[in-house]
C-alpha cells in the first residue's frame, strides 16, 4: 500500500485517476500524515462488492449446514 497526500492528488489528479483505472488498485490518501481517504475505480469497487456478497453467501450456507 502506497500512500499519497491529498495535496499531491489535488495537483496531479489526472495522473492518479489514470493509474487507478489502469491498475484497478485503490489509492490511499493522507491528510496530515494519516491515511484518511481511499479512492477506487468504480469497476474494481463493484467487483469487490460482488466478492463480498459471494463470501457472505458461503458463510450463510455453512452456518445453515451446521
Amino acid at each position: 500500500m502506497i500512500n499519497h497526500s491529498l495535496k499531491d492528488f489535488q495537483h496531479n489528479h489526472k495522473y492518479f485517476v489514470e493509474q487507478i483505472k489502469e491498475t484497478q488498485k485503490p489509492l490511499f490518501l493522507t491528510i496530515n500524515g494519516k491515511t484518511e481517504i481511499v479512492i477506487q475505480d468504480a469497476v474494481a469497487y463493484q467487483k469487490l462488492l460482488a466478492r463480498l456478497d459471494y463470501a457472505e453467501s458461503i458463510i450463510a450456507i455453512c452456518q445453515g449446514i451446521k
